[in-house]
């Protein structure tokens, strides 16, 4: 009886070993825009310009991911530097509206928590990603517009500019030539990618396996007055779950908001069962297509597994984990 006594004893002051799991893949994949990017439309020296930027990012937020961060912390890291970069249409060098100005959208999620914040209509803030991040974390909102997004940024100390800082010469002669043609009812068919497309945007898996997305844009260009598109929209633009997986949207917003893009593309996966890249293209190539409309969407799920998937001519984009770093501007088979 005493020996069984002190076996129950043992049994339950023995220390139990946790099941041993291992980490995630820690991945990061971007995109900087999809549209009209058939071979020949960019020098070489313009590839190489817009292929070094966007393997800066993909390090960037690399970097964070390999020491331990948090995917949070690499979709922001990687989206600050595309905004910064003057060719893509986020941030600096985004295009201009109708009436001559920059007004840019953000948002970003945590897949974790299903948190979320976004900004639209902004044209003073440096980082609309960081203001994102703030509206998320510091505020009990997930979206702030306009001027009263501009007053939480100064609030919480982030960078402000003039709106000027946000312009490019590129960027400005091509308004100016889109409106010339608008008043002279022309179609200028060299300005449709500037019109829908140049978003940016990342989402990334980190040790913990949490996910996390983000995107930010300029907008279209020639856009009306107050006009929005699915960029700061959470479920169109931007969706983040680790029960499924983490999407940034980009293409032509209008049909990005009323197909709900980024969420359906997480829904399938969550609830078929389907793989990111099954659920990417059930979505890209017959739900968006079968509307007449184009873009693309940068998928991630939990297992690592991801997708680059656009029906457009090319989608800035590119991808990195322990075995894999790409960048791709083209569509398959035109990676010359």
């Amino acid at each position: 009886m005493r020996v069984f006594l002190t076996f129950i004893a043992l049994f339950f002051t023995t220390p139990v070993m946790a099941e041993h799991h291992e980490a995630a893949p820690v991945t990061i994949v971007i995109h900087g825009g999809a549209g009209a990017l058939a071979p020949g439309r960019y020098s070489p020296e313009q590839e190489a310009v817009f292929r070094d930027k966007l393997s800066e990012a993909l390090n960037a937020g690399y970097e964070i991911l390999d020491n331990g961060g948090a995917a949070l912390d690499a979709v922001e890291a990687a989206i600050v530097l595309m905004e910064d970069a003057p060719m893509f249409n986020a941030g600096k060098g985004a295009v201009f509206t109708r009436e001559g100005k920059n007004e840019l959208d953000s948002s970003i999620m945590d897949g974790a928590t299903l948190n979320a914040g976004a900004v639209a209509g902004v044209t003073r803030v440096k980082n609309p990603i960081k203001l994102a991040r703030a509206v998320m974390e510091k505020s009990e909102h997930v979206m702030f517009a306009r001027d009263g997004a501009e007053k939480f940024a100064k609030e919480n100390g982030l960078e402000m500019v003039k709106p000027g800082y946000f312009k490019t010469p590129e960027r400005w002669a091509r308004y100016k030539k889109a409106l010339k043609a608008e008043k002279e009812k022309e179609k200028d068919a060299s300005l449709s990618h500037d019109f829908k497309y140049g978003t940016v945007g990342a989402v990334a898996l980190d040790a913990n396996g949490n996910l996390a997305a983000g995107t930010s844009t300029g907008g279209m260009m020639m856009k009306k007055y107050g006009r929005v598109g699915d960029t700061p929209i959470i479920g169109a633009g931007t969706f983040a779950d680790n029960k499924s997986c983490a999407v940034s949207s980009t293409g032509w917003g209008e049909y990005f908001i009323r197909l709900t893009i980024a969420r359906d593309i997480c829904a399938q996966v969550e609830y078929q069962g389907k793989s990111v890249e099954e659920a990417a293209n059930d979505v890209i190539h017959h739900r968006l297509q079968d509307m007449g409309a184009d873009g693309g969407v940068i998928v991630l799920g939990p297992d690592g597994s991801y997708a680059m998937t656009f029906n457009s001519k090319g989608m800035f984009r590119g991808v990195k984990n322990a075995d894999t770093e790409q960048v791709a501007i083209y569509g398959e088979g035109e990676e010359e």
